[in-house]
């Protein structure tokens, strides 16, 4: 620090500075005094170091101050005649003139270099404010560029990991579908073999063994079309409140006595657009997670609540209101690295053989599919809370469906069925399924075949059509029957389809199935039911 910015604190103090300027004139006189016998002459340059030292630390003000008084002082007591304020002689207004134009240069100068000292203070300051705020500036642009580099990097990741799952889930969905046509004949064949009771009873046991692996097959390419959310969904508004209490009976002995089930469900919640077996099949799907991840007991929690998204608010779900079923464990959690990968299809943390790794990615594509979504919020040693949400349904909710447990209702009313299919397996398959309903059958390879047989077709009571198949599929076959005949009963199979792939108001059943199966879609479509 140089001696300017070190005087700046009693430079803008008057109260000090012009004392100080007082003291210093004064304390000049007293020495020119005492060295009176070695000063004769030049008194007024005695006080110009005073005035200097007054002006440099208090200013131009206490300067002018102390040569006023050095020039009084001088003239009262070191010039001749003593006593006397004005000059008497031209030599005395000479010595008295100099002495005031030098005590203003020195007053000036000095005024001059402060105003320079503060100017310059004040720029460093504001360079130095500068500097600071261009730091700061810097540090937060630069953490800034950080976190936008991570959110983009976390962004292509989740990108490419979404590309991935699609084309998986694609992959998956078209598999799956070609198992269910190979599956459709082999289930078919199997269960008439049953039901009519041929061979022996070693034969009878080898083929009731092959139908069980058979149905296991379909329940594996089920939780695989979920997946790849291109299973045949029937979604209507559903009561998930009543869902949820009528299957703890069920999720209870599932568990077993060593868990806690706990059921909360609200009777007051609104109804979620939904498909109740798929539902209740991911419910029963977290369930078994749940159970696995509590050897040791523990408390499973099974709740449902509204919420919503809002659109201000950025979220993985589209903005709306929703329905949410939370399965939360007290179990071992989930790892950050096993919970990113939870509804990959066939990863699984169970020993080998212990489970096939697509029950998260089933309830994942069913969720996906209806337009909701999964939330996975785990922690190790703490437990995991799986959310799945489903939209909101704006309808009251229909009354649960209940299967007939006898399964030997008949179809009262006989006559031909028109069976279109491009697979001649399924095709045969399914003709002697109806065929022993009691239906004469008139087989179509494809939809404009059948199209060009229909007024051919004598006593024709149905239409049995396949969903997908080349040039004119089943939903347009079905909608141009309609046309035809508006009043003629039409039944669509499917493998797969989107949500919006079949209409809500056309009757389907999927496959691979059964006679009983295709007996209770008939009765549920309306067809003569006895």
């Amino acid at each position: 620090m140089d001696l300017l910015s070190a005087t700046d604190w009693l430079r803008h103090r008057p109260g000090f500075t012009y004392p100080l300027a007082v003291a210093f004139v004064g304390l000049t006189f007293l020495l020119r005094l005492a060295a009176s016998d070695y000063l004769s002459g030049f008194p007024f340059l005695s006080f110009l170091p005073a005035i200097l030292l007054a002006s440099f630390i208090g200013g131009a003000g206490p300067g002018l101050v102390a040569a006023m008084l050095a020039a009084f002082i001088v003239q009262q007591f070191f010039v001749e005649p003593h006593n006397i304020f004005w000059p008497v002689s031209a030599g005395q207004w000479v010595g008295l003139s100099t002495y005031l134009v030098n005590a203003a240069i020195i007053v000036g100068l000095m005024e001059m270099i402060i105003i320079a000292h503060e100017r310059q203070s004040r720029l460093r300051s504001e360079l130095n404010s500068f500097n600071t705020r261009l730091e700061e500036t810097v540090v937060q642009r630069t953490a800034e560029l950080r976190h936008e580099m991570e959110e983009n990097a976390a962004a292509q990741a989740q990108v490419r990991q979404l590309q991935k799952m699609e084309t998986i889930g694609q992959l998956t969905g078209g598999v799956a579908h070609d198992f269910n046509n190979l599956l459709t004949p082999i289930i078919g064949s199997l269960d008439m073999l049953v039901r009519r009771q041929i061979g022996t009873d070693r034969e009878r046991k080898l083929i009731g063994g092959a139908l069980q692996s058979a149905e296991r097959a379909r329940i594996l390419v089920q939780r695989l079309l979920a997946f790849a959310r291109r299973q045949p969904l029937q979604p209507v508004p559903i009561d998930l409140a009543t869902l949820v209490a009528g299957m703890g009976e069920l999720i209870r002995s599932t568990t077993g006595p060593q868990i806690q089930v706990v059921i909360d469900a609200s009777q007051d919640l609104p109804a979620a657009r939904a498909d109740q077996n798929q539902v209740e099949m991911a419910l029963l799907n977290l369930t078994v997670n749940a159970r696995d991840a509590m050897p040791t007991g523990g408390t499973l929690r099974i709740s449902a609540s509204a919420r919503e998204i809002h659109p201000q608010k950025p979220e993985d779900l589209k903005p709306g209101r929703y329905v949410v079923i939370s399965v939360a464990d007290t179990g071992e959690g989930m790892s950050d690295e096993v919970r990113a990968r939870a509804i990959e299809p066939f990863f699984s943390t169970k020993g080998l053989g212990q489970g096939t790794g697509l029950g998260l990615s089933m309830v994942h594509g069913l969720a996906q599919q209806l337009g909701g979504g999964i939330r996975i919020f785990s922690r190790v040693g703490v437990g995991t809370n799986i959310e799945l949400w489903l939209p909101e349904a704006g309808d009251a909710p229909v009354s649960l469906a209940t299967n007939d447990p006898g399964g030997t209702t008949s179809i009262g009313h006989r006559g031909t069925v028109l069976l279109v299919d491009d697979e001649d397996f399924v095709r045969i398959s399914a003709a002697d399924m109806l065929e022993e309903i009691g239906f004469d059958v008139v087989e179509a390879s494809n939809g404009e075949a059948a199209l060009a047989s229909l007024d051919s077709i004598a006593d024709l009571k149905l239409v049995v059509t396949d969903h997908l198949m080349p040039g004119l599929d089943g939903v347009e076959l079905v909608r141009r029957v309609q046309l035809l005949r508006p009043n003629l009963p039409c039944l669509i199979v499917s493998g797969y389809a989107d949500v919006e792939g079949i209409a809500p108001d056309l009757p389907r059943l999927t496959k691979p199935f059964k006679v009983e199966d295709l007996r209770e879609a008939l009765i549920a479509s309306g067809f003569g039911a006895n």
